[in-house]
């Protein structure tokens, strides 16, 4: 079956064959990405893949709210842990992350409808032929990377954010030869704010 190049082994080919470049609605779901996208910066995406379900047990399943009233104890806590990637910066920005996510669903009411805005509400289909053809970072990833930055998120560069777009659905950058890019193409419902 042809997929795209990076999808060789597992974990790989699994995330690449039922989750990558799917949208994704839902406020935790997309917590979860952006806060392993951000773990993944200086890493590879598959070392990070090998350690998500350490990472979900580690951070509460990613509830932000508990996230949000880490202290001391559970910096330590999560600095001793082999399961997760064990960087201070990373750590603390993954609290700090909890307590803006909080607030921009305070204030807006869905953090789904605050970064789907980016992309216009709806995915962005791409059509690449070759790996070397999909950016790294766009106008519109660089646009996110700012206001998250301005929200005060860490971990949020334009690189990251790109990738988290992918993750997630809102740009397909899967190869226009990849099994997946028709299916992923389809697959869409517009994001709608919440009335609180």
């Amino acid at each position: 079956m042809p997929r795209c190049p990076w999808a060789t082994t597992e974990p790989a080919i699994a995330y690449h064959d039922e989750e990558w470049g799917v949208p994704v609605h839902d406020d935790r779901k997309l917590f979860e990405f952006l806060i392993l996208e951000g773990a993944q910066a200086g890493l590879s995406w598959i070392t990070i893949l090998k350690k998500r379900e350490n990472y979900r047990k580690a951070f509460d399943r990613f509830h932000a709210e508990k996230i949000a009233r880490y202290r001391t104890r559970d910096v330590k806590r999560l600095l001793g842990d082999p399961g997760i990637v064990r960087n201070r910066l990373k750590i603390a920005a993954t609290i700090q992350n909890a307590k803006a996510f909080l607030a921009v669903r305070d204030e807006l009411g869905s953090f789904d409808v605050f970064l789907w805005s980016f992309v216009g509400g709806k995915p962005k289909q791409n059509r690449w032929r070759r790996t070397s053809d999909v950016p790294a970072r766009t106008a519109e990833s660089d646009a996110m990377s700012r206001e998250l930055l301005r929200r005060g998120f860490k971990f949020v560069g334009s690189t990251i954010c790109y990738a988290l777009m992918q993750a997630t659905g809102m740009v397909n950058d899967h190869l226009v030869a990849c099994f997946r890019h028709q299916s992923c193409a389809g697959k869409h419902r517009a994001p709608r704010l919440k009335v609180k």
